[in-house]
């Protein structure tokens, strides 16, 4: 688990935006937890500076974090392989 930054703000129910840490970038799709090791959701967008970069995360319920509370990261594996018409590649 790294940390990921801090939650800014909430937007809808669902979806928080986090302030990154340009050195701790988290991938896409990582899922995304709090103090209490307890999941709060997927990253789905990364965007903003590149110095300091926020992420778009969107959560499996109500939102349960406050602002200003730090959240942390655990990569998911995600598929190695893609599709190129009928074949299938594998991406390295």
């Amino acid at each position: 688990m790294k940390v990921v930054g801090r939650a800014m703000s909430t937007y809808g129910s669902r979806m928080v935006i986090i302030q990154c840490d340009a050195a701790q970038l988290p991938g896409l799709y990582s899922e995304v937890m709090d103090r209490r090791t307890k999941l709060v959701g997927k990253i789905m967008d990364v965007f903003g500076n590149v110095k300091s970069p926020y992420a778009l995360v969107l959560t499996h319920g109500p939102c349960s974090v406050a602002p200003g509370e730090k959240v942390f990261a655990k990569e998911s594996s995600t598929p190695k392989t893609t599709r190129s018409g009928s074949f299938r590649t594998t991406v390295r």
